[in-house]
């Protein structure tokens, strides 16, 4: 299927690896021309001019800590009016809802919905301007099935569910849409990590806990970043301009409910 985006510009975060990386592969597999963005210059650099050689495109690595001010400042100035944004950045780490405090809670909020928000208000208006545009938010599962040991990004993620609700309405009109995708467990650095957590509060190996995890989900198997990056390009293409304000479920049915 033509997605009908060859030539857009598109400002992908945390795109060095993972599924902010699967993104990239497959808007560029349309044509997009990409700004990329994460903290490590090295993985970053490798990823654009492994999808620059691959499909062709322009692509602008910018190494930055997008939850800062002064990195969305760097990113948004090499970015300048991009016609596709797809806000993602790592998410916090678990634990128990005695360890965290104020503190905790703000680093969560500033990474996982303040970041996002500022992003969206910057590219936003151009967008409306232009009478097109895309956002796509990368959240999480726990939006629709809380996870306990998650509390942090349970909360931040909620509120950048609720004002992307009300703010996908407000600027569908002028031809944007804004949508979530909700990322069940995928075979990503962060299923490693929540593996080695679960390995060693078990004493298991990691390849243990991760068939055990695997048993849990229907498809029985993880996400991978590829088929992730599919779901956002559609998200980001001329068809789904009827599409708003979703939260779309990519967790291979591990999910248990109606609606």
């Amino acid at each position: 299927m033509d997605l009908g985006i060859r030539g857009k510009k598109a400002l992908v975060c945390a795109s060095s690896k993972g599924l902010g990386r699967g993104c990239a592969e497959a808007l560029a597999e349309a044509g997009v021309d990409l700004i990329l963005n994460a903290r490590s210059a090295g993985p970053l650099e490798e990823t654009a001019e492994s999808i620059r050689s691959r499909f062709g495109v322009n692509v602008t690595a910018v190494a930055a800590d997008i939850t800062s001010e002064e990195g969305r400042a760097m990113v948004l100035d090499a970015a300048g009016q991009p016609d596709i944004l797809v806000t993602n950045a790592g998410g916090p780490p678990p634990g128990m809802w005695t360890d965290w405090d104020r503190e905790d809670f703000i680093r969560a909020l500033d990474a996982n919905m303040l970041t996002p928000i500022a992003l969206m208000k910057a590219c936003l208006p151009p967008m409306m301007e232009r009478g097109w545009g895309r956002v796509v938010n990368i959240t999480s599962q726990s939006v629709k099935s809380p996870i306990a040991a998650l509390g942090l990004s349970n909360s931040a993620r909620a509120g950048l569910t609720g004002y992307v609700a009300g703010t996908s309405r407000q600027v569908a009109p002028s031809g944007v849409t804004i949508n979530n995708i909700l990322p069940g467990i995928h075979a990503t650095d962060r299923a490693i990590s929540l593996d080695t957590g679960v390995a060693k509060s078990q004493g298991i190996d990691v390849d243990t806990a991760r068939a055990q995890r695997e048993a849990t989900i229907p498809v029985r198997r993880y996400g991978t970043a590829a088929e992730f990056g599919a779901m956002c390009a559609f998200l980001c293409s001329q068809h789904a301009g009827f599409i708003v304000g979703q939260n779309i479920l990519l967790d291979g049915g591990a999910g248990n409910s109606t609606l």
